[in-house]
């Protein structure tokens, strides 16, 4: 009877064994999924950057753009303003 038992804690042991090797091979594919997906993110962080940069180079040129129409509205308003000239003739 005593043999038996210890048969059957060895098979229970073995058991466990197995199980706990499957569960962390497992995890090893998780493993290679997390990787892909990190550097998919990476890809992803370095395109919403450069976008990011692209975005704010053409708010400066936009601004540069409205600070040159300023300066000419004043011009243009000057010459609404002036007087009408009588064409010659």
């Amino acid at each position: 009877m005593s043999l038996t038992r210890q048969h059957l804690a060895m098979v229970r042991m073995l058991g466990v064994a197995i199980v706990a090797t499957l569960a962390l091979g497992a995890c090893a594919t998780y493993d290679d999924e997390f990787a892909g997906i990190n550097s998919r993110l990476d890809t992803l962080d370095t395109r919403v950057q450069s976008a990011a940069q692209s975005a704010e180079a053409a708010n400066q040129s936009a601004q540069q753009a409205n600070q040159r129409l300023d300066a000419l509205e004043g011009r243009v308003q000057q010459i609404e303003a002036g007087p009408r000239r009588v064409p010659r003739g």
